[in-house]
């Protein structure tokens, strides 16, 4: 098992609108990019249950030809620059992803 840190090449987070945030994966190389697509530790149940969102409400993309993944989850909190808001970028958002471990 490794940390999903350990495994990306890029990690990242941003706004995808003002009501989500999009979080980015890529790998360096695709044996490492299909080791975590194919991962269940990587499913909408388990990235729900990271953000506290409803499985239903994560969606995921994989992107072959990049060694690319792109998960989008709705903000639990604000909309983007309401009052309130901590993150207004999304830009800080993929820490819980950072620990993930990738069997």
């Amino acid at each position: 098992m490794e940390r999903l840190y350990d495994l990306a090449e890029v990690l990242r987070s941003k706004n995808a609108g003002p009501l989500y945030i999009t979080l980015d994966l890529l790998f360096a190389d695709e044996a490492t990019y299909r080791r975590v697509s194919g991962s269940e530790a990587l499913s909408p149940g388990a990235v729900g249950e990271l953000y506290g969102v409803a499985a239903e409400d994560v969606k995921i993309v994989h992107f072959d030809a990049a060694n690319a993944i792109k998960i989008t989850i709705p903000r639990t909190g604000p909309t983007s620059g309401a009052p309130g808001d901590r993150d207004v970028y999304g830009a800080q958002q993929h820490g819980p992803l950072l620990g993930l471990m990738i069997p």
